[in-house]
């Protein structure tokens, strides 16, 4: 999973990407990530924002990457 996540996103942190994509290519993602996850105990959870001016980020600690817009 964290080859394919990496292919469309940044990767943040363990199981925590982040970044700007399209609608085809987060449906391309969810496509690819439903044929190797087990759905009864793997998860995906999507944060969207509409509009970048209303999206906040704080980081506590140590950031792993240096990304201002987040999923």
């Amino acid at each position: 999973m964290l080859k394919l996540c990496r292919k469309y996103l940044n990767w943040i942190q363990n199981s925590v990407f982040e970044g700007e994509i399209s609608e085809v290519r987060l449906h391309e993602l969810l496509i690819s990530a439903k044929k190797i996850m087990k759905e009864e105990s793997d998860s995906i959870i999507i944060f969207k924002g509409r509009d970048i001016r209303w999206t906040e980020k704080q980081i506590v600690g140590r950031e792993r990457s240096n990304i201002d817009i987040f999923l």
